[in-house]
């Protein structure tokens, strides 16, 4: 079932038989543009058929971004034995997987990391974009009441499960309101929570005091929607690209069919092959059938010969140069540097435009990572939560660190040797520089200068 079809359903359900009306900050066109986005990802956009086929170019971009974001990330969890406990489970669940998940989040615009406890203890969920309804969202940009949905079928029977996240004042309410229906147009009935064997063991509503923000945390893309401008929400990565990627696509399918069209082939007339009595189909020399082409032969003063070749010229260097191209345009729309998509070894660009698209690729990336950050901060403070609540590790405080790669933009060894001409010249001290690439503190940096000396 698609997604803005799902919204208006559940809009519906939530909105029936109460006086208090549900007003979703997200609209049907941000649910359709998150429909667009997820097909994309999947080679499934409606441009695509017989005549044009994917160059897939989506997931290449929102993979490559996912790369670059969490490129030799390093998190942790210190200070107690709270800590250490919640470092298991963040390094276990969370990190392990955090890539593919990123890659997800960048091409459908925002992936929700929930906390949750089930009979195993604590576990985590990773939502899609398409599978979550913001309902309202705070100055901050934080989500402040939100709708999950959880579906499944069973012989003609297909139950919906609804968990409503509400935050208003200093109180949490997580509810759990389960539909049946026997159709794909509506959700249908509302039953009991205990009638499903699966959702058996969940609690209709549970209430918790004294907590300021929902435990989950929301990684949004960082850019504005520019066809929504006052929603709230994040959108893909390639969201700016749409239409330079369907011209993408166009001329991929242009450059393939240039070489099946111009394929070696042999016109051969009909009646030099025998035809199949069983069939009634001429029949080619055994293994050559891709070679030949048949065609009708006609006495008269302008008939082609009975055999003749076929091979003219290919014009792909054409039609690379115009595909080349456009996925230059997708590049710049993406925020990607140029030559991730394109071929590298084109110098059609400046150095100057080269080394400008490199810092905007930066830019972006880290601009990510502090959004993929808050997140994960988010959903720490959130598995703490559940901690407390549940009583699964002692009380105490904990520290969570964050090492971002930046090899993206700055080459280190060059860095490596500025700084040591920078030490020869007295511009920079020996000990900062053991401080900086021996990751040694102060005092020991000092210590091992004077050994030297």
């Amino acid at each position: 079932m698609n997604y803005s079809k799902m919204l208006a359903m559940i809009q519906q359900a939530l909105n029936k038989d109460t006086d208090v009306q549900m007003d979703f900050c997200l609209t049907s066109q941000t649910a359709r543009r998150v429909e667009l986005w997820s097909r994309m990802f999947a080679d499934r956009a409606p441009w695509l058929g017989k005549e044009i086929k994917s160059a897939g170019i989506p997931a290449a971009v929102a993979g490559e971004l996912s790369r670059l974001i969490t490129l030799e990330l390093q998190s942790k969890i210190t200070g107690s034995p709270r800590a250490d406990y919640l470092q298991a489970q963040y390094a276990k669940q969370i990190l392990s997987c955090l890539r593919i998940y990123t890659e997800l989040g960048c091409a459908k615009g925002g992936l929700i990391i929930k906390p949750y406890i089930s009979s195993r203890g604590l576990e985590t969920q990773f939502v899609q974009a398409d599978a979550f309804f913001p309902v309202s969202f705070d100055s901050s940009g934080r989500i402040t009441q939100c709708v999950f949905l959880d579906m499944y079928r069973k012989r003609q029977k297909r139950y919906y499960r609804l968990e409503t996240h509400s935050l208003d004042a200093g109180r949490v309410c997580i509810a759990n309101r389960v539909f049946m229906s026997t159709n794909d147009y509506s959700l249908g009935t509302e039953i009991s929570v205990g009638e499903v064997e699966r959702w058996s063991g969940l609690e209709e509503e549970a209430v918790f005091e004294g907590v300021d923000k929902l435990p989950f945390g929301y990684f949004k893309v960082p850019l504005a929607n520019a066809e929504d401008n006052d929603s709230p929400l994040g959108v893909s990565v390639y969201s700016r690209a749409v239409d330079r990627i369907r011209i993408a696509d166009k001329r991929y399918s242009q450059l393939d069919w240039e070489y099946d069209a111009k394929e070696a082939a042999v016109h051969i007339a009909n009646s030099l092959l025998r035809r199949n009595p069983e069939t009634q189909k001429y029949e080619y020399p055994s293994g050559k059938e891709r070679l030949y082409r048949e065609f009708e032969y006609n006495v008269g003063a302008q008939d082609k010969p009975l055999l003749e070749a076929y091979s003219p010229e290919i014009r792909e260097q054409s039609y690379i140069n115009g595909f080349n191209s456009q996925l230059r345009l997708v590049e710049f729309a993406c925020n990607l540097a140029y030559g991730t998509l394109s071929d590298p070894n084109n110098v059609d660009k400046t150095a100057e435009e080269i080394r400008a698209s490199k810092q905007r690729s930066y830019a972006f990336v880290s601009d990510c990572q502090t959004a993929l950050q808050r997140a994960l901060e988010d959903a720490v403070t959130a598995m703490d939560f559940y901690c407390s609540v549940y009583h699964l590790a002692p009380e105490g405080e904990y520290e969570i660190s964050f090492v971002w790669d930046d090899s993206i933009i700055v080459d280190a060894d060059k860095e490596r040797q500025s700084d040591r001409q920078d030490v020869s010249m007295g511009l920079m001290q020996a000990w900062e520089y053991r401080m900086k690439w021996y990751g040694e503190t102060e005092a020991q940096a000092k210590e091992m200068v004077i050994a030297e000396e």
